[in-house]
């Protein structure tokens, strides 16, 4: 994605929740008048309204005031929306948090959960099945011809593990394939792939492409999938570390709770990703659990310093 127009969406996510300014201020006390949540959106964020809204509802009802999620199509927004804090908290992906904690603020406080523990998901190599591509082998002999997609440049899986993974086998996305670029995200870089735009893309199986099969958008033998990493953990949902201590148990307690006093509102975004929501609840993480994943990016030249 070119920088002006990530600059275009950091403005415009500003710009969202500047009108809330007063009552993203602290009291006294460091507890919000209102409390105001990032989330990234995805391609449709009129989906992810509609399935946030009555996670909102519930924690507006668990911590007695006025809670609002926020939505951005760029992770970079966020990350600015934070570190400028015009919003409180923020739905991260692992990279995401990485980018956002290279300054200091900003804490875990849970992530989603299967009987206690993280869930995972891994990132993807892939292509459609006419380009004839059956191997990364083939992928290397070939990609001086190839044109690759990344995600979001602050995705996880369809950036900074696949990069790092490029890399090690030799080839340099920025030299050597005939152009690299951002699809913007997931799907985007999916059905990207799928239309023959490009040849070889980058994106989650879990979270995207098994998505995108199920809602029928694609067909499982549209995309033949090159490789798939080890797995990664999942997103953070991080808060400020300037809030008032009791006010970020509360809130963390709401999370973890919500599985059991509002299953519903829980389930509703939950199966935006995952078909096993019964199975699932959110679960205190740590920072540290990130740590592998940072030196992942702290290896990759330009990806040190964002």
């Amino acid at each position: 994605m070119k920088a002006f127009n990530v600059f275009l969406l950091v403005v415009a996510m500003l710009t969202a929740v500047s009108g809330c300014k007063n009552k993203a201020d602290l009291d006294a006390n460091g507890v919000p008048g209102k409390l105001l949540i990032g989330s990234y959106g995805g391609d449709n964020p009129a989906q992810y309204r509609e399935a946030l809204d009555p996670f909102a509802a519930y924690l507006s009802k668990k911590l007695g005031m006025e809670v609002e999620f926020f939505y951005t199509t760029d992770y970079p927004a966020l990350i600015e929306a934070m570190r400028s804090k015009k919003i409180h908290m923020a739905h991260l992906t692992p990279y995401a948090y990485i980018l956002a904690t290279q300054k200091p603020g900003l804490a875990p406080i849970v992530t989603l959960g299967i009987k206690g523990k993280p869930t995972v998901y891994h990132s993807i190599i892939f292509t459609n099945k006419k380009t004839g591509l059956k191997t990364m082998a083939d992928v290397k002999a070939r990609a001086k011809n190839l044109t690759l997609c990344f995600a979001d440049p602050a995705s996880t899986s369809g950036h900074l593990i696949p990069r790092g993974y490029l890399d090690s086998i030799g080839l340099d996305p920025d030299k050597a394939f005939k152009a690299t670029i951002f699809a913007g995200s997931h799907a985007a870089a999916i059905l990207s792939v799928k239309s023959e735009k490009v040849d070889v893309g980058c994106s989650t199986s879990e979270l995207a492409l098994e998505k995108l099969i199920r809602e029928h958008i694609i067909n499982r033998e549209d995309i033949v999938i090159l490789w798939t990493s080890p797995p990664i953990v999942n997103d953070a949902i991080a808060i400020r570390t300037d809030l008032n201590k009791d006010f970020i148990n509360k809130v963390q307690q709401a999370y973890l709770n919500a599985n059991r006093d509002d299953f519903e509102a829980f389930k509703k975004y939950v199966l935006l990703y995952w078909p096993n929501p019964h199975e699932m609840s959110y679960v205190p993480i740590q920072d540290s659990a990130y740590n592998q994943l940072r030196k992942i990016a702290g290896s990759i030249k330009d990806l040190k310093q964002k």
